[in-house]
């Protein structure tokens, strides 16, 4: 259900090994509040990819699909246009090369219908996308449970542990209670209020057609509750209360606290500072943070609408619902941030779905790779509210060597041969 990014991979995917589809995609009769054509997989933000450079997390995950044989790399190969380092589209064109493949092939039969219920069949894929029809974000909220569907991005920028300077900060839990989850990175009064300046005055993306200028209060963009006065940020993301600084034994004007992202420690959540502030703006008002001056930042943050599940709760690591063997769900509504994460995500789905099509378990994709690691980060339980997630190197293992450089190569070199041994098992 839905041939967008991860419907028309995982669709091609299935048909590949022999798999008959019936592919449901709603339009042209009927269009989402951000959606131009009928085209399949037309790209609704922008029409880059992301990088090209195997240095960064998108450029790796883009080697891995090739290896895994994915159907729509090729077909963004075949419509680029110049972007530098970047793999971006003809955006029309890559759209009609996907709806042509799906098209054009035998096992796939193509419905233009809106589905409002989730089909009863043995086996079915919903990748309905982050603008699911209320219709079918009802169903799913009937069948996983209303606290676990949600309707917008919150997202708070990530960094890259290694890059940031832990002695600008201390470790420590607001009033003492945990276990020393958070970094804290004080600010002094006149440092808070430059940060201010900067925060206000900073460029911002332009709200889209389909969005209200309307947040949910844990989705407020940080620069909002800047704008409510000179203090508000003192009561929310950067208050100190219960955190003093063990260097001077009193409590700082603010705190920016940092949390753990993942397990090892290999990057810091920027707590509450989910913004809509551009990707440029963003590095250069948060490096004013202490301690984030030379910070590598491996996502920036957002707000904007979207539908989720929480997959922690409810998907295994092939994006197949735990409670209900045969149910896939692809793309972004997994948590999956991004359009190659979301052509990943179909993917795994299409592998997943034809496994158990053919009468196989399932297998999860190896955690060294880019996919096993995003799959696993997005689908491993945890407390909170869940965060959508973009591929990024802090997904990998950790690996122990004296040199970033070196254990950056080290981690593609790990993820690459993970990715050519499982694509090895698939035939």
């Amino acid at each position: 259900m839905g041939a967008g990014l991860a419907g028309s991979e995982a669709s091609l995917r299935l048909a590949r090994v022999g798999i008959s589809v019936d592919l449901f995609e709603m339009r042209d009769q009927k269009m989402t509040e951000a959606h131009r054509t009928g085209w399949f997989a037309e790209l609704i933000c922008s029409n880059s990819l992301g990088s090209e450079e195997i240095s960064s997390g998108k450029g790796l995950l883009k080697e891995e699909l090739r290896i895994l044989g994915s159907a729509l790399l090729p077909i963004a190969s075949a419509t680029r246009v110049p972007a530098g380092k970047a793999l971006a589209v003809d955006r029309e064109l890559f759209a009609k090369g996907v709806t042509e493949a799906a098209r054009s092939c035998p096992k796939i039969r193509i419905i233009n219908k809106e589905v409002t219920e989730i089909p009863d069949a043995p086996i079915v894929v919903l990748a309905c996308g982050p603008l699911a029809t209320p219709s079918i974000a009802s169903a799913i909220r009937s069948l996983i449970g209303e606290e676990s569907f949600y309707f917008y991005d919150a997202i708070s920028p990530i960094v890259d542990a290694s890059t940031i300077d832990a002695g600008s900060g201390y470790v420590a839990d607001r009033y003492d209670a945990g276990t020393g989850d958070y970094l804290n990175l004080p600010m002094d009064r006149e440092r808070y209020a430059a940060f201010l300046e900067a925060l206000l005055s900073a460029k911002t993306v332009p709200l889209r057609d389909f969005e209200e200028p309307r947040y949910f209060e844990g989705c407020m963009p940080v620069e909002e509750i800047a704008s409510r006065g000179h203090e508000t940020l003192l009561f929310g993301p950067l208050r100190p209360v219960g955190l003093p600084d063990p260097k001077t034994g009193k409590i700082p004007h603010a705190v920016v606290q940092l949390r753990k992202e993942n397990r090892e420690g290999a990057m810091y959540n920027l707590v509450g500072f989910q913004t809509r502030m551009t990707w440029p703006e963003q590095k250069k008002v948060f490096s004013m943070i202490p301690g984030l001056k030379d910070a590598e930042f491996l996502r920036y943050g957002s707000v904007h609408r979207n539908s989720f599940i929480d997959a922690r709760r409810h998907l295994t690591p092939w994006m197949e619902l735990r409670d209900r063997p045969g149910l896939f769900f692809a793309g972004q509504i997994t948590g999956v941030e991004g359009y190659v994460e979301s052509i990943a995500s179909g993917l795994v789905v299409g592998i997943a779905a034809a496994d158990r099509a053919l009468g196989r378990e399932p297998r999860p994709f190896p955690p060294e790779s880019i996919v096993g690691a995003l799959m696993a980060h997005i689908t491993t339980p945890g407390s909170g509210r869940p965060q959508p997630m973009n591929a990024n190197y802090g997904l990998l293992p950790e690996v122990f060597l004296r040199k970033k450089r070196d254990r950056k190569e080290r981690k593609i070199e790990i993820a690459l041969d993970a990715a050519k041994k499982f694509a090895a098992t698939l035939g």
